[in-house]
């Protein structure tokens, strides 16, 4: 059935469980995320970027996600890293139950601005808002920004923003990265941050760019081809030090992608007389299913829906 996010992320920072986001660009991305939900009885939330809708059109993206959603799994459909005001229009008047506003990289004022106007429109609807505080450095899609730019969430401010703009939930940096190359090194999450941020914000909190890079799957890439070197990720025991501090939404691209490239390069190799693109295509998609099981088990909500 098809809810808001807001619907998903109150229970869960309540209970101290994380809705898993997944990013989702076509038809095998979909059913394999689906597919876990179901399997693990877990609320989901599948969302797409701007660099989807430019991909496969709002339009294909929409019915599929509402033909998702057609069972008992309770599904919000999301609109990710909104920039543009007219493309977060037309989610609005597509039928997505949940958008995000992203001008974190905007002067304060102006993010204020953006925000609350999105929140006017999207309430109007009965859909649920997501803002960001604080901008994540790295490369994801169409989001870029350069490590310099990058700001962590100050606390007072997260506070002050989340009442002056009215949205629903509350994406904050506190050390993760878009994209598959986070860290040099070992680095942890800034947890103390983030406990000064939930103490004083009572709304759902979203980490971005907490994908966790597994290494396994990394390594079976690697064996068929790819070059991913120093890629890493978000360690689970920061994730789930994060959802116990207030964290009710975590945002996972990165992984899928791995899994599906894994999958892809393995199977032809493997099946080099195959031409049929739905034999080439069960690796990669089991390899999909088995990450999203897994993100539902570290974050807790296996079992809610």
């Amino acid at each position: 059935m098809l809810v808001t996010a807001k619907t998903l992320l109150v229970p869960a920072r309540k209970k101290k469980y994380a809705i898993p986001a997944f990013n989702v660009n076509n038809l095998e991305f979909l059913k394999s995320v689906m597919a876990a939900a179901e399997a693990m009885k877990s609320p989901v939330i599948v969302q797409t970027s701007e660099g989807a809708v430019e991909y496969a059109g709002m339009d294909y993206l929409v019915a599929m996600i509402r033909v998702a959603a057609s069972g008992n799994i309770p599904v919000a459909m999301h609109l990710d890293h909104g920039k543009n005001l007219g493309i977060i229009r037309q989610a609005i008047r597509s039928g997505y139950s949940s958008v995000m506003i992203d001008a974190s990289a905007l002067p304060y004022r102006e993010n204020v601005a953006k925000t609350k106007k999105v929140v006017r429109w999207a309430h109007a609807k009965r859909i649920s808002v997501e803002a960001e505080i604080g901008a994540l450095a790295g490369i994801e899609d169409l989001v870029s920004v350069q490590e310099r730019d990058a700001k962590l969430t100050d606390p007072e401010e997260a506070l002050r923003f989340a009442h002056a703009t009215g949205c629903d939930s509350l994406a904050v940096a506190i050390g993760t990265a878009h994209g598959a190359f986070k860290f040099k090194g070992m680095t942890h999450l800034d947890i103390p941050r983030l406990q000064r941020i939930a103490a004083l914000v009572k709304l759902p909190i979203v980490l971005h760019g907490a994908s966790g890079v597994r290494e396994d799957l990394k390594q079976l890439a690697e064996r068929h081809g790819a070059k991913l070197g120093k890629a890493r990720g978000v360690l689970d025991g920061d994730i789930r030090k994060a959802i116990r501090q207030g964290v009710a939404k975590v945002n996972i691209d990165t992984d899928l992608r791995i899994a599906f490239t894994a999958g892809i390069r393995e199977a032809v190799d493997g099946l080099p007389t195959i031409i049929d693109p739905r034999k080439l295509l069960e690796r990669p998609n089991t390899l999909l299913t088995e990450v999203a099981k897994q993100k539902m088990k570290l974050f807790g909500s296996a079992g809610r829906a």
